[in-house]
C-alpha cells in the first residue's frame, strides 16, 4: 500500500475514534451491515475501520452456521441478539443476508424461506430504524477476475489458510447464480430507511479508504464529517435499477 493511502487510512481512522467519542457520549446506536462475494475485502475494510476504536463499545459480529436449536427460530432471532444497545456500534460480517445469498445458491434454506425474507426484512429493518438504531449496508462488489486472483492468493499462501472455507471451491463456477440473487435480494430490500450503498472493491486501499469516508458521512456530526473528503462516486454509490444493467454492478 502507497503511502498516500497509508497517511489517508490514518487521518481517516482518527476522524472515526472522535466519531465514537461523539456516539458514545450521544448514546447512538450504530449498526453497519458488511455483505459480497467471496473475497470481496470485508475482513480487511472491517479491521481498518475497527483498528482504533474501543474495544467494549465496538463488536465485530460474524456468526457460524445455525444450530439445530437456532434453524428452529425466528429467522432474524439469532441476529436480533447482537444489535447495538446505545454508545455501541455493531458491525456484521455477513448478516441476515445468508439468506438472500449463499443461502440460496447453496439450497440452504427452501424457495418458500427465501420468499418469506424477502418480504419481511424490509419491515424488519424499518423497525429497527423507527427504534433509533443508525443501519448502514454495504454490498461490496468485486469482479470475476479479480475474485478468482484472490481465490487462488488463499490457496497458496499459508498465512492466509484460515480464510479458505468449502465454499471457495463454488464460488467461480456459480458466479451467475450469486449474480442473480445479489440482483433480487438489492431490488427487494433497498429501502428509503435502510438503503444498499455499492462499494467496487478491486483496489483494496482505494475502497477501505472510500468506505471510511462513507461511514463518516453518514453517522458522524456535521463538524467531524465536514472535515472528510466524500467518498469516490465511481467506488462508491447507492443503489438503483439501472445499476443493474449500466456496468456499475459486476457481471
Amino acid at each position: 500500500m502507497a503511502k498516500d493511502d497509508d497517511d489517508q487510512i490514518e487521518a481517516l481512522q482518527l476522524a472515526l475514534v472522535r466519531f465514537q467519542q461523539h456516539a458514545i457520549e450521544a448514546g447512538e446506536r450504530d449498526l453497519v451491515i458488511f455483505e459480497g462475494r467471496d473475497t470481496a475485502g470485508k475482513d480487511g475494510a472491517i479491521k481498518r475501520v475497527v483498528e482504533h476504536l474501543s474495544i467494549r463499545n465496538t463488536r465485530v459480529v460474524a456468526l457460524p452456521k445455525p444450530s439445530d436449536r437456532e434453524r428452529t427460530q425466528w429467522y432474524f432471532q439469532r441476529y436480533a441478539a447482537h444489535l447495538p444497545a446505545a454508545g455501541e456500534l455493531v458491525i456484521f460480517n455477513r448478516s441476515w443476508y445468508n439468506r438472500g445469498g449463499v443461502e440460496r445458491v447453496m439450497g440452504f434454506s427452501t424457495p418458500a424461506e427465501q420468499e418469506v425474507f424477502l418480504r419481511d426484512v424490509p419491515i424488519f429493518e424499518r423497525m429497527l430504524t423507527d427504534s433509533g438504531v443508525q443501519v448502514v449496508k454495504l454490498w461490496l462488489d468485486i469482479s470475476r477476475e479479480e475474485q478468482a486472483r484472490r481465490l487462488e492468493a488463499r490457496r497458496t499462501d499459508p498465512l492466509k489458510a484460515l480464510k479458505v472455507s468449502p465454499l471457495d471451491a463454488v464460488a467461480q463456477e456459480k458466479w451467475d447464480d450469486y449474480s442473480r440473487a445479489r440482483d433480487e435480494m438489492l431490488t427487494r430490500t433497498h429501502s428509503r430507511e435502510a438503503p444498499w450503498w455499492i462499494v467496487r472493491t478491486d483496489r483494496k486501499p482505494e475502497a477501505r479508504i472510500n468506505i471510511m469516508r462513507h461511514l463518516l458521512k453518514l453517522l458522524a456530526p456535521p463538524a467531524i464529517a465536514g472535515s472528510v473528503p466524500p467518498p469516490d462516486p465511481r467506488v462508491v454509490f447507492q443503489f438503483e435499477a439501472s445499476a443493474l444493467t449500466d456496468g456499475r454492478l459486476q457481471r
